[in-house]
């Protein structure tokens, strides 16, 4: 099975490190307790509690078989030093209606769009890709398109940033 490239920032690949650690050594093992208290206190094949521990360590076992796929595929975004254009890695300060916004470019297991964190793969991330300041990007989203300016680029990211071009 050939599998895509997990692009993932230095602080993202630890950040899944550890919550696949914290996922297998800390709360399987506390669920594998609860699950077998449950089952020791009363009429198991009843009781609720144990149904829902049961549905819990299931999805747990769900995303550390997924955590585990992402880290064997992580690729890890370097900073890059090209001072043209939105490369991976790179925030770009963005002009929508007016308003100025701040987007950073991250792979899809990193996006938290509510913190200006968004993937390569939504329909802003690949617009913004490989455009430069000063350009007009048409961004085809599934609410309908529409267009933003770049106005300025910050390279790297997490600590990484080396200043920015505009």
């Amino acid at each position: 099975m050939i599998s895509r490239p997990v692009y993932v920032t230095p602080k993202g690949l630890i950040d899944l490190r550890d919550e696949l650690h914290e996922l297998k050594n800390m709360k399987r093992a506390e669920l594998v307790e609860r699950l077998h208290e449950a089952k020791v206190g009363s009429d198991w094949m009843d009781n609720c509690e144990y149904r829902l521990i049961e549905d819990e360590l299931g999805f747990i076992g769900g995303r550390i078989q997924e955590l585990e796929h992402m880290l064997a595929a992580a690729q890890v975004i370097k900073p890059d030093e090209d001072d043209n254009t939105v490369n991976l890695g790179d925030t770009a300060v963005i002009q929508a209606n007016g308003d100025l916004e701040e987007y950073t470019i991250v792979g899809v297991a990193e996006a938290a769009p509510a913190e200006g964190l968004i993937s390569n793969e939504s329909p802003l991330g690949r617009a913004l890709l490989n455009h430069q300041v000063g350009e007009q990007v048409l961004v085809e989203a599934p609410g309908g398109s529409f267009r933003v300016r770049i106005v300025a680029i910050r390279c790297g990211m997490a600590g990484l940033n080396q200043g920015t071009r505009a």
